[in-house]
């Protein structure tokens, strides 16, 4: 029986989540505080308007209109420290800021992994699909690991190399792949390319580099299918992120059962949280009285050898 986890992530130097409610999140990314919206935050806010009003910077939506409002003028972008790796960031169109925080307990689970078996003296393939900012291949790389980073926009590839250089990586193996995802797996198989260790992040919707569609729910069994084909015989961790809204993580559970009966192993499944970090008021070091709360952020599953 798969029984879903809770994993969260709590506040750090550089990153917090300072409140949520009402339908948005108030976040700190270095000195910078950042207002955005979530429907997961169904529940009220904690601060009062008055301090929500002093963000830095809100991601309002008006109409047919969704853009970024400054009280400050702020840097285009500016670097932050998280989890031992340096990232740009910057207000961006869709509410983004170039980072998922919440990730960084996938990013812990298979860095780990990577690391016991590059301790063996075995090389480590990782194939990161729909790979944003290479968060998650910076970190596979910093651990040992050989990294294919496949994305379809070709900003989120030139900030994942930015992301890299400042993070000191540059020179690690990594490719920096433009190409839509499904496409570029079926290529891997003509190539008779393998992986030990695939990451996927389907978006619910979306578009490659030159107008190739992804819908969710017709495409994701037919990306599944093929990655499996592109495994090594002795293949280390496959892990699924998700946030399009309506599936399950038991549903992403239930995906990697055949890989479970073909390698053995085990499979968790389960919800990426953020603890939320205190008052307003200690925002600069996340410290003081915390809410308890919890801001759901995702579902994975994930199996590993």
């Amino acid at each position: 029986m798969l029984n879903p986890i809770i994993e969260n992530i709590k506040p750090s130097k550089d990153y917090a989540l300072l409140d949520s409610g009402d339908g948005e999140k108030m976040e700190r990314y270095g000195d910078v505080v950042l207002s955005r919206p979530d429907p997961q935050a169904l529940w009220p806010k904690s601060l009062n308007d008055k301090e929500w009003k002093s963000v830095d910077a809100y991601f309002q939506r008006s109409g047919r209109d969704a853009d970024w409002k400054f009280n400050r003028e702020i840097e285009k972008r500016w670097m932050i420290e998280y989890e031992g790796l340096k990232f740009w960031i910057k207000p961006s169109a869709f509410k983004h800021t170039g980072l998922f925080p919440e990730q960084a307990t996938n990013w812990k689970w298979f860095g780990k992994l990577i690391e016991e078996r590059t301790k063996k003296g075995e090389e480590v393939n990782v194939l990161n699909l729909f790979g944003y900012t290479g968060g998650a291949s910076l970190y596979a790389a910093k651990h040992g690991a050989k990294v294919c980073h496949v994305d379809g926009s070709k900003s989120a590839i030139g900030w994942g190399r930015d992301n890299a250089e400042i993070s000191g990586l540059a020179d690690k193996p990594i490719r920096w792949i433009l190409d839509d995802a499904m496409e570029f797996v079926k290529r891997e198989i003509k190539r008779g390319k393998k992986y030990d260790g695939i990451i996927m992040d389907p978006p619910a919707f979306g578009h490659g580099p030159t107008g190739e569609m992804w819908k969710i729910e017709e495409d994701f069994l037919k990306l599944l299918d093929a990655t499996q084909q592109i495994l090594t015989d002795k293949p280390l961790f496959y892990l699924i992120n998700g946030y399009a809204s309506g599936y399950s993580a038991i549903a992403y559970g239930n995906c990697l059962l055949p890989m479970q009966k073909k390698f053995g192993g085990s499979i968790e499944i389960g919800a990426l949280t953020i603890e939320e970090a205190g008052p307003l008021t200690e925002r600069s070091s996340g410290d003081g009285e915390k809410s308890g709360r919890l801001l759901p952020c995702g579902i994975f599953g994930r199996w590993s050898e």
